[in-house]
């Protein structure tokens, strides 16, 4: 019989902070991997709180001392410039059976240790699509994490997209991608959208097509296991209207702009990580 590796109806899961990250996770899970009363926030706005309790019914509280002995697993969503605070509040307050997943963009599992070197901790970087259940996440656990808590890691973010193991050195360039890739796609819809404006489509019809279109795309990437550039040429035909388009992108420069930005982004996560 496979190992049950959670009881969603008894998995208790608690949050150090309640911002956009935060939010979209608990989108992802609540229902479906845990219970909304089993999920435990700590944020430090009596007006945020109110508002995730008002809008997904979970515990929302200014003091994490709440229910930090209450969760087997606790994700640490606070912005790098209030890590060390942050963490420095939590150091000596956290259960040693407590999973730690940290979402903090760049911080090191090194400066993790510092504060609980008996946990078992996991570097986390999904992407905002966990609140529909298509995020892409990659993690990278520590040397205290045993294979139950490797696995309890896979299972839990794979259960709202997909899930990676991977090497820690590889985080930045993680971040640099998949973290801030749905940006870039937004901005690819978005001007997709506008062009089908500009050739006479109406403008709710001319997003739905460009989402489709980039949803549709990325599905066949990933479930034929083909490289993108076979997929690209079997839509361009020869003098056709797709390699015109093609070749209209090119000269703007558009695979090398997202290229510099993947290589920028995981630059600016780099030096988040850099601590004195």
């Amino acid at each position: 019989m496979e190992e049950k590796i959670f009881d969603a109806e008894n998995l208790k899961v608690g949050f150090i902070g309640g911002g956009a990250l935060a939010e979209s996770v608990i989108k992802g899970i609540r229902g479906t991997l845990v219970m909304s009363n089993n999920i435990f926030v700590a944020e430090l706005r009596e007006t945020r709180c109110a508002e995730l309790k008002k809008l997904y019914r979970v515990n929302a509280t200014t003091d994490a001392a709440d229910f930090l002995g209450k969760v087997k697993i606790l994700i640490i969503a606070v912005k790098p410039k209030d890590a060390e605070k942050t963490l420095s509040n939590l150091k000596g307050k956290i259960e040693l059976d407590t999973l730690i997943f940290s979402v903090i963009a760049g911080l090191k599992r090194e400066i993790l240790e510092k504060f609980f070197p008996g946990n078992a901790i996991v570097r986390v970087m999904p992407n905002v699509p966990i609140a529909v259940g298509e995020g892409m996440t990659c993690y990278a656990p520590n040397k205290n994490c045993l294979e139950a808590d490797k696995n309890l890691a896979e299972k839990f973010w794979s259960s709202i997209g997909r899930a990676v193991e991977v090497d820690e050195k590889l985080m930045d360039a993680v971040t640099g991608l998949s973290g801030s890739g749905p940006a870039y796609a937004f901005l690819m819809i978005d001007a997709l959208s506008d062009g089908g404006v500009a050739a006479g489509l109406p403008r709710n019809i001319s997003i739905e097509l460009a989402a489709q279109t980039l949803l549709g795309a990325a599905k066949m990437v990933l479930e034929t296991g083909e490289h993108p550039a076979a997929l690209r040429d079997r839509v361009t035909s020869p003098a056709g209207t797709t390699i015109e388009g093609v070749r209209i992108l090119e000269r703007g420069g558009v695979r090398s702009s997202l290229i510099e930005a993947v290589i920028s982004a995981t630059e600016k996560s780099k030096d988040l990580g850099v601590r004195k």
